[in-house]
């Protein structure tokens, strides 16, 4: 293995400066698969590769994930045709009032909707009422995974 040169700028406290290294999705794949092989050392591959080593783990976690994929030649996202119309023409007055005897907090309630969009792509879609304790719960548990 030879010497590599490398010309390095840093600020006054020896902290790199500029710009960050871009690596190709096939360059990131070649090193996650290098790693795979019997008895390989992620650190050692890292260094090998002139890498941080918890870089090479974060792209081994995305291969995990299948987020690490070569993208094929013209793999692009196919678009939909959309019609967009005008909105229905919604009535000004109640079409049924409430009886006579009964409230209008007793009537029931619309429905409620909450989407949490998660970092991962993921989203979350809760309809109804919402008990916000437990909600709570099942946020906090979403976040610590």
């Amino acid at each position: 293995m030879g010497i590599v040169e490398e010309t390095v700028t840093t600020d006054t406290l020896g902290r790199r400066t500029g710009p960050r290294a871009q690596h190709t999705i096939e360059e990131k794949l070649r090193v996650v698969e290098e790693t795979r092989a019997p008895g390989a050392s992620v650190a050692i591959v890292a260094r090998r590769h002139n890498l941080n080593a918890n870089q090479v783990f974060g792209w081994r976690r995305l291969y995990r994930r299948g987020l690490l994929k070569a993208r094929v030649v013209g793999d692009v996202a196919k678009m939909l045709p959309v019609k967009v119309s005008t909105p229905t023409v919604l009535p000004t007055e109640r079409a049924d009032s409430p009886a006579p005897g009964r409230s209008a907090a007793k009537s029931t309630p619309a429905c409620e909707v909450i989407e949490i969009q998660l970092r991962n792509g993921h989203s979350i879609v809760v309809r109804g009422t919402v008990n916000g304790e437990v909600l709570a719960r099942v946020i906090d548990l979403l976040i610590k995974r």
